[in-house]
């Protein structure tokens, strides 16, 4: 009885390690809140519901020609990058197969591009949003980072390789493997580690691993 219970507490955790990078926000996209007419510049945002994590750039913020695959938003202001598995990431339906697949073998990636209209902003009680302030180099090698993600293939741009999660969004084939080590919160926190931030990638799985380093940063000051 005793091992059974342990299996089944192991199953869930393991569940719960591939859920981390499948969760939908609970806020929309189109906020009606608009950018402050104030916003600064070179301001990076870390998004978390608690169990998915991803970083939203500012069009205005991106070096000329770099992340090609944003031009397929032409309306959006903001751009917001995930990661996660091939397979159960992008899936409408999800089910424990896919979910053991991704926990116990180490599975192809993918990038989640959604364009956003309005800056994020934080929604109780789960959706959490921390600005970092960074100045341009730490922003040129975090887009290179995220560049870097993208599976081109050879080629100037990657081609979609599903739709997103939301209307304004699109799944691209991406580098990297997906495994209970390596899933999209330590992707975030290798983006920023990228950046020259401060950030443990080892050991950071779930949302919280990243959070509780990133919320401290608020204060790096500007260019």
């Amino acid at each position: 009885m005793a091992r059974k219970s342990l299996q089944v507490l192991v199953g869930l955790v393991l569940l719960l390690l591939i859920a981390a990078c499948a969760q939908r926000p609970p806020v929309p996209l189109s906020s009606s809140i608009a950018a402050p007419a104030d916003g600064r510049a070179w301001t990076v945002f870390v998004t978390s519901n608690g169990f998915h994590s991803a970083i939203v750039l500012a069009r205005a913020d991106l070096p000329a020609g770099r992340l090609p695959e944003t031009g397929d938003f032409p309306q959006s202001r903001f751009f917001e990058f995930g990661w996660g598995d091939a397979e159960y990431y992008p899936a409408r339906k999800t089910t424990v197969g896919m979910a053991l697949r991704a926990a116990l073998l180490s599975t192809p990636s993918v990038v989640h591009l959604a364009g956003r209209v309005h800056v994020p902003v934080p929604q109780p009680p789960d959706f959490e949003v921390v600005r970092l302030a960074l100045d341009s180099g730490a922003v040129a090698r975090l887009v290179s980072f995220i560049e870097a993600t993208f599976a081109r293939g050879g080629k100037a741009r990657a081609e979609p390789s599903g739709p997103g999660l939301y209307a304004t969004s699109l799944f691209y084939p991406a580098h990297g493997r997906f495994h209970l080590g390596n899933t999209c919160n330590t992707w975030t926190a290798r983006a920023l580690a990228a950046a020259g931030l401060p950030v443990e990638v080892e050991g950071t799985t779930m949302a919280e691993d990243l959070m509780s380093q990133v919320r401290p940063l608020t204060t790096i000051p500007t260019e």
